[in-house]
């Protein structure tokens, strides 16, 4: 289980942001867009911590679900 504490968004926003920048490669300015389209509004700079902070975390989970 992945610890979402101390975050200011919902799992439920962190999760897709950094799953679609992992699986798509976009540029963070592009997701900022794509996630402001979803009715998220995070900076692009928040994005990038979101995802250095958390895909490890998801593709350790993901390796030990196997």
């Amino acid at each position: 289980m992945i610890n979402f504490s101390g975050a200011h968004y919902p799992k439920e926003a962190i999760l897709p942001a950094v799953f679609f920048s992992v699986r798509y490669g976009v540029s963070y300015r592009d997701l900022e867009e794509i996630m402001d389209e979803r009715g998220v509004q995070v900076d692009h700079s928040t994005l990038n911590r979101w995802v250095i902070r958390y895909s490890p975390l998801i593709a350790e989970a993901a390796m030990k679900s196997k």
